[in-house]
């Protein structure tokens, strides 16, 4: 009996749909059902071919080779997943197949990793495609009764193509031309490059920026204060004889009411999250890294069938998905938030109106629960967190608007003025959900208040303060910048277009962890500082990189592609031109660079003194020599505090030799350290587990690996 065969991304997706469809049989890296075989790819099974595939001259990093156009581009399968290509190739050529299901995630990527699987396999069946947005068993029963067409896809996968071949001809070209002129680690990509650049452009500011005191003066004019206002609204006065002055002569004088507003002003909930904004909150909230965030909600997509499609850029939802609404509130009804979920499906609540869009949907909706109840005893602390997080937003958006009468007055006393300002809740509305974790600022109440009123100055504080330079970016914070470059974009038409920023939801964790792996930024204590390495590497990086609008001009062209507006040739045409000029750019270019944290400690492989940098996980020692590529981890961060000033400590040393030590001056072995305290001491094991983790729900960008396995290869220079 002929069988349907059903590639997922995942062995736990998988897993699943095998389960809801019957095929419960395990086979060779796969499930076997009376009807369906599901097997799974582990991310991406194939990706383009390095450099050296097309050629032995290939394998030495010299100017010579450059810029690297092959036409086509071949795929290769990658070597460590290559056991479970050769098993979905076999279920792909069976005869037993007679059609194929892509299963893969609902987005570009996810179409890619099919489709190169599909291609390098040689096989050309009639194709399925199952399209989407929660893993739980009616979401999945009603996708396989609505199955699409393939074929309706095919713009979306040469979309995706496209863009990879498009990063591979950009960024290995760039990296190499880089590392050859200056011989040092160095890459570029058309995504990092101009997002490292927001963050190196910031670090100029601040190092520019030199603090100018200024005062701020405030009447106390019984029950409440009114600051002094130069109609600008910023109340600040320039220089101290003058602010003096004005102390004096307000001091006991009467104020008269000139003006009285009164405006009852209603604030909307929140929107429902997409990735970034969720990548967001979780930031500012909790510190996660947008790494960490996308994986903790892809696991409550994925295993714990908790929330929807988590990789989406909307913040609404489809007219479809209104009457799921109930069953989504009951299973929400759990933990802290039971009872304001009961309230509304006891209310019949409806969900605010501009909430629903179906023309700002484009794959996925906004991130909400599913109709499957939680199970707090299964998830992570972490994990935990996240799914409150988009349970309290989505309640939100079943509560009113939040209403205040605010109260804004102004006086003059001689030829002077001030303001006061105050406001009154009349209605909660959505920040109920918000009670238990947010706090309102608080502002003066104000009594009744009409023009002519008279109050008399009890007293003046003069307050001094400084102007401050730019904010160093947080990950919360530049997540925004890169989810909205366009202030740094002149053309108008341009600007318009890059709303999407630079990267995509799903790719923009990545790419900060890219930034991190590199040695270009560090982050301590949430806010980001870029290297000396970032800082040399603006300057000799060829200018039109560092654009955002070189994103946007991207984008573009790959939304047409995607649209089937265009085949995707001209645009890779107009890349390869591109490349050339960009190489040609760094050939000819006259600046240097010379990294400035050098040691005088030799590297035990070539003898060359090593670079001590900042990792994302502790200090390394790494070998300055690209061909080299020796590394030494010196510490590790931890999470354990220091007993006597509390502060988080590293660990320094391996196996026994193993010691905490503190910025304080505390230092102590790790074995005696847990031992006093009754503890196991497993920081080591939780750094392993940590990173195992991190490899293992990476999701593969054949960039990415293509620039590791180069560097990693990369043969000597001529």
């Amino acid at each position: 009996m002929a069988k349907i065969l059903v590639l997922a991304e995942k062995p736990s997706v998988g897993r699943e749909l095998g389960r809801v469809l019957g095929a419960n049989k395990k086979g060779n890296g796969c499930l076997i059902g009376s009807e369906y075989i599901v097997t799974w790819a582990l991310g991406h099974l194939v990706t383009l071919a390095e450099p050296e595939h097309y050629g032995e001259e290939y394998k030495k990093w010299s100017f010579e080779t450059l810029p690297m156009l092959p036409r086509p581009m071949d795929l290769k399968v990658i070597p460590e997943t290559s056991k479970q290509f050769k098993r979905v190739k076999e279920l792909l050529r069976s005869k037993e197949v007679e059609k194929i299901i892509v299963a893969t995630d609902a987005g570009r990527e996810g179409e890619l990793v099919a489709r190169w699987i599909i291609a390098k396999s040689g096989v050309k069946k009639p194709l399925l495609r199952l399209w989407i947005s929660s893993q739980t068993d009616k979401a999945i029963r009603d996708g396989f009764r609505h199955l699409k067409d393939g074929r309706a896809y095919d713009a979306l996968y040469r979309s995706a193509q496209s863009r990879a071949e498009a990063d591979w001809l950009v960024g290995l070209n760039v990296t190499r031309a880089l590392t050859c002129k200056f011989n040092a680690q160095l890459s570029a990509g058309r995504v990092q490059t101009p997002t490292l650049a927001l963050i190196v452009d910031r670090e100029k500011e601040i190092r520019r920026f030199r603090p100018k005191e200024f005062y701020r003066l405030r009447a106390d004019l019984g029950v409440f204060t009114a600051a002094w206002d130069n109609g600008s609204g910023s109340g600040a006065i320039e220089d101290r004889e003058t602010a003096e002055k004005l102390k004096r002569f307000i001091l006991n004088r009467e104020f008269t009411v000139t003006e009285a507003k009164t405006k009852v002003k209603e604030t909307p909930s929140p929107p429902l999250f997409d990735l970034t904004e969720l990548q967001k909150e979780a930031n500012r909230r909790y510190r996660f890294s947008p790494k960490h965030t996308l994986d903790m909600t892809q696991r409550l997509y994925e295993q714990h069938k908790v929330l929807t499609y988590p990789r989406t850029d909307s913040k609404y939802l489809t007219s479809d998905i209104v009457p799921t609404l109930p069953e989504r509130l009951k299973a929400a009804a759990a933990g802290e938030y039971r009872g304001i979920a009961g309230r509304i499906l006891k209310s019949g609540g409806r969900i605010d109106p501009s909430c629903v869009n179906d023309g700002a949907v484009s794959d996925h909706h906004a991130i909400i629960p599913t109709e499957e109840a939680p199970n707090f005893l299964k998830m992570s602390e972490d994990e935990k967190k996240i799914y409150l997080l988009v349970v309290s937003r989505f309640l939100a958006v079943f509560f009113p608007k939040y209403r205040v009468r605010a109260v804004s007055v102004t006086f003059r006393c001689g030829d002077e003025w001030f303001k006061a300002r105050g406001k009154a809740e009349l209605e909660k509305g959505w920040r109920a959900v918000y009670d238990a974790e947010e706090e309102e600022t608080d502002e003066q109440k104000l009594p009744d208040i009409k023009k002519g009123d008279t109050f008399t100055c009890k007293s003046v504080s003069l307050k001094t303060d400084r102007t401050k330079p730019p904010h160093r970016y947080t990950e919360a914070s530049l997540l925004a910048a890169m989810e909205n470059p366009s202030k740094y974009i002149e053309d108008k038409a341009m600007k318009e277009y890059i709303g999407g920023g630079l990267g995509t939801p799903a790719t923009r964790a990545d790419i900060i962890e890219k930034l991190y792996n590199a040695y270009y930024m560090e982050n301590r204590d949430n806010v980001i500082f870029p290297t000396d390495k970032a800082m040399q590497l603006m300057d000799i990086v060829p200018p039109e990189l560092k654009e955002p609008l070189l994103t946007a001009k991207w984008e573009k062209e790959l939304e047409a592609i995607a649209a089937g507006k265009s085949n995707g040739e001209s645009f890779l045409k107009d890349i390869r031109a591109y490349t050339v000029r960009l190489v040609d750019t760094v050939k000819n270019s006259a600046a240097s660079y010379r990294p400035d944290n050098l040691t005088r400690t030799p590297c035990p492989e070539c003898g060359k003194m090593m670079l001590e940098v900042n990792g994302k996980h502790g200090k390394i020692l790494v070998c300055q020599d690209r061909e080299c590529g020796y590394k030494k981890t010196v510490s590790r961060k931890t999470r354990v505090r220091c007993p006597e000033c509390h502060k988080v400590m590293d660990m320094y040393g391996d196996g026994e030799k193993r010691t905490y030590i503190c910025s304080c001056g505390f230092r102590e072995k790790v074995d005696a350290f847990h031992k006093k305290r009754g503890e196991s001491g497993g920081s080591k094991r939780e750094v392993q587990s940590y990173l195992r983790r991190q490899r293992d729900d990476e999701q593969w960008n054949p960039l990415a690996q293509a620039m590791k396995d180069a560097m990693e290869k990369g043969g000597s220079k001529k």
